[in-house]
């Protein structure tokens, strides 16, 4: 069984999350999220509540298959400012599982942390000029080793897309782009 974690702390990008999260369910992965700090209840960038299904200190220790980090202008700094994400990104990048960041997150998580090792990477906006480490690529979704980044909201169904596509057969992620009318996703251009 594949399980992928969703990471969300305060001030995530509403949409990113939920649009990875309701992809990935579609495609029957088994995702849950998590919430990074003390309570379960995680507020959204738009000020939407929601009770994540664990708090990242109970699953401190546990390996996923991939982890999805949602970015948000403010979510995806207190991702990257929080030592329990950092040592859970490490462990399973370290592990070799896949760490997909998005917009925000793969500057403010990533990069901002030395995490990427010269991996190639994409962001939203500027924000790779505010760090050194990765070499930024101006591209929707780039893929690097078990570094899987995606620019920003725009592209969130074919970043998700392209997740499944790492633990689903290819021709029922397609059944799935083609039933939610994302006709121009395909396994082979999804990635640089």
């Amino acid at each position: 069984m594949t399980r992928i974690a969703v990471l969300l702390a305060n001030g995530f990008e509403d949409a990113e999350a939920f649009i990875v999260i309701d992809v990935l369910r579609r495609l029957k992965l088994t995702v849950e999220t998590l919430a990074c700090h003390d309570g379960r209840e995680v507020v959204s960038y738009f000020n939407q509540p929601v009770r994540a299904d664990a708090l990242l200190g109970e699953r401190a220790h546990d390996l996923y298959d991939a982890i999805v980090l949602p970015g948000g202008p403010q979510g995806a700094r207190n991702l990257g400012q929080s030592a329990q994400v950092v040592e859970f990104v490490k462990a399973h990048m370290a592990a070799g599982r896949l760490v997909c960041p998005l917009c925000s997150a793969g500057a403010h998580v990533l990069a901002a942390n030395g995490l990427l090792a010269g991996r190639r990477y994409t962001c939203s906006g500027e924000n790779y000029t505010l760090y050194q480490d990765g070499t930024y690529v101006p591209e929707p979704i780039v893929e690097d080793r078990n570094v899987l980044s995606g620019m920003g909201l725009g592209f969130a169904f074919h970043f998700a897309l392209t997740i499944g596509a790492k633990f689903v057969a290819p021709d029922i992620v397609q059944t799935q782009a083609q039933h939610i009318y994302i006709e121009d996703w395909t396994p082979d251009t999804a990635t640089t």
